[in-house]
């Protein structure tokens, strides 16, 4: 119970942004004046907040105000992508301290690709210069599937090789640092609760645009994660009732009409970009598709009217999820977003008003990402303050 109450203290702090009282506390957290007191002195000697103050509502003593401090905890974050790696640590608040990318090693060995990620985040850790006692954990986002318990990956689609992969225990290992893994897609929709401002409050979709395309789920601020924690599947929607043939035996799937991949493939039998099947990878395919934004860019029709039909099939994957769901609104964000935000921002809002079935009560708001590009870096290190700061019913269960 003291663990759980001092998580909601800790929360509420949080989430105040500039800070709240002794009384404060009490009054959105329902304590007791001496449980609030008790909790706030062991927060203050653990270092985790500090006194940022005096404040004045009206008659009588003025109140002091209470804060995260930002140097009273850190945590590493690792995001996974196919084509690039991205890597970050974040503060006690969720400010990014520091962050690097690197590109994905052109390799079907995980162990070698696990190798990188341990040297990069040694490399960050040392360029920080964060003292080591104060690094809570380190989070990964990974493509899924994953097992949560085993902290395995599970033959994801776009890592070869990646069969049953024991990531957190050799990521753990290798750091010497308490390590977290999860979906890339949760990790994202986690990100942008803690750092995306008013983005991420509420209950959101966070349609993840990377080397694959997933969704995150938030409903009345908490992350669904599903059964086995593999919840955001959304491959085979249908996007494209006239698309191409699906794996699964469906026609225009989102796995088949959305992806950077398939929109790759379009420009390719288009002639819109020459054939470069002799140069596989993530990341190749990531670099043609960077060159297919840009000839968009500079005035291709060829180029723009692929695009064009991509968000339009998006708008119809996001319309599924939010007539659905219900939600307030989509957050775009990823890897891929950047070069697609001007599109589909334009795009996407009409088209989803005209799908949405609730239209008449409320609209859908389509934003991108309060986070930035490394959304799932941030994520996975946020997963690690999520663990340690957020109040959840598992702290009440008793050994």
């Amino acid at each position: 119970m003291g663990d759980f109450n001092a998580a909601v203290v800790l929360d509420a702090i949080r989430r105040s942004g500039s800070g709240l009282s002794r009384v404060e506390l009490g009054h959105s957290t329902g304590l007791s004046a001496q449980t609030i007191s008790n909790i706030c002195r062991r927060l203050l000697d653990q270092g985790t907040v500090l006194e940022a103050g005096k404040a004045s509502s009206g008659p009588g003593k003025p109140r002091t105000i209470l804060r995260l401090n930002p140097g009273g905890l850190y945590a590493v974050g690792v995001h996974l992508d196919p084509a690039v790696m991205t890597f970050a640590i974040l503060d006690l608040t969720g400010a990014v301290a520091l962050r690097s990318r690197c590109a994905t090693p052109v390799s079907n060995d995980p162990e070698h690709i696990i190798q990188v990620i341990s040297e990069e985040i040694e490399h960050l850790i040392v360029n920080s210069g964060v003292d080591r006692r104060k690094i809570a954990g380190l989070g990964v986002a990974t493509p899924g599937p994953i097992d949560p318990e085993r902290g395995t990956v599970l033959d994801p689609p776009l890592l070869p090789g990646w069969h049953q992969v024991p990531l957190r225990d050799a990521l753990a290992q290798a750091t010497g640092l308490p390590t977290f893994v999860d979906k890339d897609v949760t990790a994202a929709a986690v990100a942008e609760m803690w750092a995306g401002g008013a983005s991420g409050t509420g209950s959101f979709i966070f349609f993840y645009l990377g080397t694959g395309i997933g969704a995150g789920v938030v409903l009345h601020d908490e992350v669904v994660r599903g059964t086995s924690h593999n919840s955001g599947e959304i491959g085979h929607i249908m996007a494209d009732p006239d698309g191409p043939p699906c794996a699964c035996g469906l026609r225009g799937c989102v796995a088949v009409t959305c992806t950077p991949e398939s929109l790759v493939r379009e420009a390719v039998a288009q002639g819109v970009l020459p054939d470069s099947a002799g140069q596989g990878g993530a990341r190749a395919v990531d670099e043609q598709f960077s060159a297919l934004c840009d000839l968009a860019e500079s005035g291709s029709a060829g180029a723009a009217s692929i695009l064009e039909r991509s968000a339009v099939a998006v708008a119809r994957t996001v319309s599924v999820l939010t007539n659905l769901l219900d939600v307030d609104r989509v957050v775009f964000g990823g890897p891929s977003w950047g070069r697609l935000s001007g599109l589909y921002l334009r795009r996407i809002p009409g088209l989803l008003d005209d799908y949405t079935v609730a239209r008449s009560i409320h609209r859908v708001a389509v934003v991108g990402t309060g986070v930035g590009e490394d959304v799932g870096a941030v994520g996975a290190a946020c997963l690690v303050l999520d663990h340690a700061l957020a109040p959840r019913a598992a702290r009440l269960i008793l050994g």
